[in-house]
């Protein structure tokens, strides 16, 4: 079933899904004060579902509170990098096998579709947050796929802070289009029911990652 629209949505976790995005694509500064009443001006919404989402974000490790001095966008650390890779490399291939084994036929349907989508990105030039967007729409996709709302929780967590540090180092990278264009055989995989090579698949994406940003810090 495809994730509700905004307008289905709480005014909360519509500003929650805004914001984290800002967020994670490095839209919001890191270090960057967080001013409840600007972001409500700029998102439309009253100052309380701004502040019940930055409550959200806090516990996401995308905003932190210091008590007289106020709310910042959390400062993206690359030495947290292994740590965040140790545990994807466990989740990610379950939720690849859980979707696999799991998911829906319209489910695989949309996975087909969206694999179609990505295998023609590198037609033409694109620009590499507009790739990146690509990335967190496949990752959270197979997350809902997998059936498991606490896994998937849990994974979307690690891979927005593994985004941040990737856009952190996005403009070293010569290319991001064969990072995201591995996710095709991935996708199919988990159409086809093959969750034994969805697992395989899922850690070596989770580890190429890894690898690519090391490569230019």
């Amino acid at each position: 079933m495809p994730a509700p629209e905004e307008g289905e949505i709480s005014l909360a976790e519509a500003a929650y899904r805004r914001l984290r995005d800002k967020l994670i694509m490095l839209e919001i500064k890191p270090g960057a004060p967080i001013n409840d009443g600007q972001l409500a001006a700029e998102l439309g919404v009253g100052r309380t579902p701004v502040r019940e989402a930055i409550k959200r974000l806090e516990v996401d490790h995308l905003v932190v509170s210091y008590p007289r001095r106020g709310t910042f966008a959390t400062i993206v650390d690359i030495t947290e990098l292994a740590d965040v890779s140790d545990i994807r490399e466990l989740l990610e291939p379950l939720a690849a096998r859980r979707a696999a084994s799991n998911a829906s036929a319209d489910m695989r349907a949309e996975l087909r579709e969206v694999a179609r989508t990505i295998s023609g990105i590198d037609t033409k030039p694109r620009d590499k947050r507009e790739l990146m967007r690509y990335d967190l729409t496949v990752h959270r996709l197979i997350y809902r796929a997998a059936g498991n709302p606490h896994l998937e929780d849990t994974l979307i967590r690690y891979d927005n802070l593994a985004t941040r540090i990737w856009c952190l180092v996005l403009d070293k990278l010569p290319s991001v289009e064969g990072h995201v264009t591995e996710h095709v055989k991935l996708l199919e995989a988990i159409a086809d029911g093959d969750a034994e090579s969805a697992g395989h698949l899922a850690v070596e994406h989770v580890r190429s990652f890894e690898q690519a940003v090391r490569s230019v810090l």
